[in-house]
This record gives structure tokens, sequence and C-alpha cells, in this order.
């Protein structure tokens, strides 16, 4: 299964994971800029559906998710995240001839079911050649360069459709997973090993699922992840509007994302320097305390009106970024809290805590999203509820069990 490639560099790696996982973020990212023109071409009667086009991209995410590591356990990281990134390829391109509303987020389902391919074996690549600690620490590395994408996307989403018009945003997509492609099938030897090959068999992936759910620290771990991941998209979404209406600042959108995604790139740094010392549950637990009583402080400061307006902008501001920062701190950390005790079966594992998780955070997060009302109130309140829920949970985690059998 392995291939006679010579090895790449440990940097080299980090950058190739961080192009595989931002497939992802890239499109997402570039679609913001273009959600109003988008809603006013395909949905003048209601514009707010436009925010269709990123939930119904990230549920074929979550939908691809379930298949790809099983397949990538069968068959090879490689040649699984080379098929999904056809599949990709192909959906953008229907999308960006989509003559409506309804074409335009099928295409979106099943280009999101061809992006979990890269996802998917960005995360078992670094789960097959890394563990513990070790792994959340490269995890946090190649998150950092993954940050990368919301800083410029926003900005060439907004150059590309200022240039050819919106739907030329699709053909970039397709641009993109080609290049990273190349670069895997040129420079990456396969990392799984011919002992972990698991056949693609029902059978196989029921027993997978059973031991996946019988370890009580990876199912809490995926919760949180969940949740994380709810914040964070809930932010994204609707974080043209809060830039846009609540700020004012809708011309400068790309801007202020960009700033508020380099801001925000800070907390993987941070994370890689200090995880090894305080542990990947103590670095969630209490990055997680911070930001509710951030989100407390927030939420009462706008229900009492006692942000004077020379405030609102800055606060309003530096809150979103919180939420990007969040993710930073936790999202690798419980994943590979998640994936520690599974490296004998890292596809499947992370196929399903993965697409849990992902899933779970669209549920979640649509509902905060649609309930915008021209100010951040909604947001606010959804975001610490998730917030205080996975403070419960990751203080019910012990991670140094989850190095042993449950």
């Amino acid at each position: 299964m392995t291939d006679q490639k010579p090895a790449i560099s440990q940097t080299e790696l980090v950058a190739l994971l961080a192009m595989l996982s931002a497939t992802v973020a890239f499109s997402m990212d570039a679609m913001l800029p273009a959600l109003p023109d988008i809603g006013a071409a395909l949905s003048p009667d209601d514009v707010n559906r436009a925010q269709l086009v990123l939930g119904t991209f990230v549920l074929g995410m979550g939908a691809g998710t379930f298949f790809t590591g099983p397949l990538s356990d069968a068959f090879g990281r490689k040649p699984i995240a080379v098929i999904g990134a056809i599949v990709y390829s192909i959906a953008a391109l229907v999308a960006a001839l989509a003559p409506s509303l309804e074409t335009m987020l099928i295409a979106r389902f099943v280009q999101g079911v061809g992006a979990a391919g890269p996802r998917v074996v960005a995360m078992a690549i670094a789960r097959d050649l890394f563990s513990g600690r070790r792994m959340a620490q490269i995890i946090s590395y190649v998150i950092f360069v993954f940050t990368l994408a919301p800083i410029f996307a926003p900005t060439i989403g907004w150059l590309i459709a200022w240039a050819f018009g919106w739907r030329a945003i699709f053909l970039s997509f397709a641009v993109f997973s080609i290049v990273s492609m190349a670069w895997l099938l040129l420079r990456l030897n396969e990392t799984l090993a011919p002992e972990n090959v698991r056949p693609f068999r029902v059978s196989m992936l029921v027993s997978g699922t059973r031991e996946v759910f019988r370890r009580r620290q990876v199912v809490l771990a995926m919760i949180v992840q969940t949740l994380i991941f709810s914040i964070l998209f809930a932010c994204l979404v609707s974080s043209q509007q809060i830039i846009g209406e609540v700020l004012g600042a809708g011309d400068q959108f790309a801007l202020w994302f960009g700033f508020m995604a380099l801001l925000a790139s800070g907390a993987s740094l941070v994370n890689a320097r200090i995880i090894m010392a305080v542990g990947m549950r103590d670095v969630v637990k209490y990055a997680l305390l911070v930001h509710g009583c951030f989100s407390a402080l927030f939420l009462v400061a706008q229900l009492l009106g006692l942000l004077p307006p020379a405030l609102v902008f800055p606060v309003t501001f530096l809150w979103l970024t919180s939420n990007f920062y969040l993710a930073g701190f936790g999202l690798g950390n419980m994943n590979a809290l998640a994936l520690e005790p599974m490296g004998h079966m890292a596809g499947l594992a992370t196929s399903i805590i993965t697409a849990l998780a992902t899933i779970g955070a669209a549920a979640l997060s649509a509902p905060i999203g649609l309930a915008y009302d021209g100010t951040a109130v909604p947001l606010t309140a959804g975001v610490l509820v998730l917030a205080f829920l996975a403070y419960g949970l990751v203080c019910k985690l012990n991670e140094p069990e989850l190095v042993e059998a449950a």
C-alpha cells in the first residue's frame, strides 16, 4: 500500500495537509462577499436564503465524510482524496452554471460530498504519522496555515466576482482542487500501513462504529468538537450580515474578515507552543471559560444598551474574532483526543467523528444564523449556550485515560 517516493519534510507535510483542509475553508469563505449578489440573482424574494449555499455544502461534506474514511482505510489515503477532488470539481462547474438557487444547492451538496475526501484524508494522514499531543501540535500548525485561507479567500472571491462575475468563483474552486491534488500525488508517500488496511465491508463498518461509540472519552470529545464547530459555523454564516449591516462596513467586508482571520490565526501558534506542557483538555477548558465569560458580558451589554456607540464596532469585532480564536484552541485538540486510541482504524474513526461533528454543527448553527434580526443578540445568545454546554462536557474529559482502552 505504500509508495517508493522520497518522504517530504515536516514543513512541506504541514503545508500540504493545510492545503487539503483549506479546500473546505476556501469553498465557504470565498463565497461570503458574493452572498448578496447570489441572493439577488437567484432568490430575489428572500435574499437571506443565499446562506443556504454555505449550509448545503456543510451538509454534503458531513454526509460524504461517513464514507471517505472507511474507503481510505481500504484503498489508501491518496486514491480517495483524488476521487473526492474529481467529484468536488465537477460539482463546482455545475454550480457555476446553475440557473436557479435549487440547482445550485444540489450542486453545492454534491460539492461538499467531494470535499470530504481531501478533508478526511488530511486528518487520517496526520493520525497515520503522529499520535497524542504530538498529533495535536502538528494539527495546530496545520490549522495555522489553514487559517490563511479566511484571510485571503474573501478578497480573492471579491476580486474574481468583480472581474468576471460571481459565477467564476466556482471555477476557482476547481482550479484550487487540481493544484492541491497534483501536489499530493507528486510529493507524498501513501501513509496507510499495510497492517492497518481494513476491507470495505458492512460488518467491518458496523464493528468499527461500535468500537468508536464504546469509548466514552471519544464520544465526549466528539460532542465538544461538534459544539465548537457549531460556534464557528454560526459566526461564519452570520459574519457578512454582522459586519455589513450591524457594523455598517459591508463595502470593506473582505478587509475586516481577513483581519479577523489574521488575528485568530495566532491561536493555533499559541496552542502548538503550550499543548505539550498544559495538555489538550485543559487548553480547551480554559479557552471555553474565557470565551464564555466574554460572550456573557457582551450579551448583557447589548440587552441593556450599555455599549456606547463608539465602542459598538470594536467590541463586536473583537467578540466575533474570539469565536474564531476559540476554534484555533478547540478543534485540533478535541480531534486529537478523539482519535488518540483509534490509530488502528484512523480513516473510519475520522469519518464517524468528523461526519457527526459536521452534520451536528450544521444543524445547530443554521437556526442561529436564520434567527438574525438586525442585531448580534441572537448570535451571541446562541454561541453562549453552545460554549456553556461544551465547557461542561470538557470538564468530564480525562485526558490520561484516553491512552488506555475503554
